[in-house]
């Protein structure tokens, strides 16, 4: 059905769109499934990419379908995308189609961000995050980190805010901030949380 053949879109149990997308290469993975991707709408790629990167992410694809663009983001350290250096460094260098390739033969996930052209230049335009009163549904992508209060420090110097500070609420030690759409991104001790994690002050 309509103009993207070779796809599909499923609804699992609580109506969520489960996207159905063929590998290029049979047999590079061997599961029969493994999650590949999250799409999130965005607002403005100008704002939404370099918060992203900031998170240690690199845009590795973009795509201009003419009234909207796809851009596809990996955590760009980690060794399960050594054998796709060369497109990680020279993204816009690289021809679609090995991009295209590379993105699908890969085993942990992808952030795709989706931009609807001209929504960047509207003010007062806005999309839903999932967590508002009456809309509650998609909650939140995560991110681990060796020092959730350093991180944080970082991040806050974006400007986007949090809903949750690192010691905010009962949970002690990790955090909720905010992307430029307003997305709830989590930020998590690697190695696991007993929520009683304290800010540790450098020695002067």
């Amino acid at each position: 059905e309509g103009r993207m053949k070779g796809l599909a879109f499923a609804y699992d149990p609580d109506g969520y769109w489960v996207e159905i997308v063929k590998r290029s290469k049979p047999n590079v993975i061997p599961n029969y499934f493994n999650f590949s991707q999250t799409m999130l709408r965005i607002k403005d790629p100008k704002k939404s990419i370099p918060f992203y990167e900031a998170l240690g992410m690199k845009l590795v694809r973009s795509k201009d379908y003419g009234d909207f663009s796809n851009y596809f983001m990996i955590s760009a350290n980690s060794a399960d995308h050594g054998n796709g250096k060369d497109i990680i460094t020279d993204e816009n260098e690289k021809d679609d189609t090995v991009k295209k390739e590379f993105i699908s033969t890969l085993f942990p996930p992808v952030l795709e961000l989706t931009h609807n052209h001209g929504t960047e230049s509207d003010e007062d335009f806005k999309h839903y995050n999932g967590n508002e009163d009456g809309r509650q549904g998609f909650g939140h992508i995560g991110f681990l980190v060796d020092d959730v209060y350093e991180a944080c420090d970082g991040i806050r110097e974006m400007g986007y805010g949090f809903k949750k500070e690192p010691d905010g609420g009962s949970m002690k030690g990790l955090a909720f901030a905010l992307d430029p759409d307003g997305y709830a991104i989590e930020i998590i001790k690697r190695g696991g949380i007993d929520f009683g994690d304290q800010k540790v002050e450098n020695a002067k």
